[in-house]
């Protein structure tokens, strides 16, 4: 199984834990966004996922892209520490946790949106940090939300096992501490995003772990 990464890759971060959370050895192939105006724009890479994004799965010859769609992968075919608790109605929580970070908040501090503020937009480097720390804000406000005001957050974000919503919130984490967000406001996804920094399968999965880190 090999997983094209890159470090800081926030995806590509999640699914790295995923993998580590289940025990799944995997070959690490960086893909650098940045050096040559971006590696995963090159026709090579492009043939591996036409998207032009990180992370793609390759398990003998089936590639995968989309982080949470890799995930749901290894979840059916690694049952095995499951990511996903037992009812529909724990499995929809546990995905909308998750949607809440993968959909509604890191695609807006993107890369390629990133960007696309200075490029064509001409937005300065001060009104790009100001985009990125609203939306990370408005993002950890609402998870924040949600777990603190649901009896079934318990250690981890869903009772007391880590799982699928862990899985995103941790590099959340790491890109709004990045980007100079204060986390003071967000106590609960703090002492999740501790209980899992404490586990092997996370601290292996962080991006100064990497074989790409710089």
């Amino acid at each position: 199984m090999k997983l094209y990464t890159y470090f800081r890759s926030s995806a590509a971060y999640r699914v790295r834990i995923a993998l580590n959370l289940k025990g799944i050895a995997y070959d690490a192939v960086p893909v650098h966004l940045l050096r040559n105006g971006g590696e995963q724009l090159g026709e090579a890479y492009r043939a591996i996922n036409p998207a032009a994004l990180v992370p793609a799965l390759d398990d003998g010859g089936n590639i995968f892209s989309q982080s949470l769609a890799v995930i749901e992968y290894l979840e059916e075919t690694h049952p095995q520490t499951p990511l996903l608790p037992a009812t529909p109605a724990e499995r929809a929580r546990v995905r909308a946790l998750a949607l809440t970070v993968a959909a509604d908040t890191h695609p807006l501090g993107n890369l390629r949106v990133l960007k696309y503020l200075t490029g064509q937009l001409g937005v300065s480097e001060e009104v790009k940090l100001d985009w990125q720390q609203h939306w990370l804000r408005t993002g950890l406000a609402t998870l924040e939300s949600l777990l603190a005001g649901d009896p079934r957050t318990g250690r981890y974000s869903h009772g007391d096992t880590p799982g699928l919503a862990d899985c995103c919130l941790v590099p959340q984490v790491f890109g709004a501490q990045r980007f100079g967000v204060d986390m003071a406001p967000y106590p609960v996804i703090m002492r999740i995003h501790a209980a899992c920094e404490a586990l092997p399968a996370f601290q292996q999965a962080h991006p100064s772990r990497q074989p790409d880190a710089e």
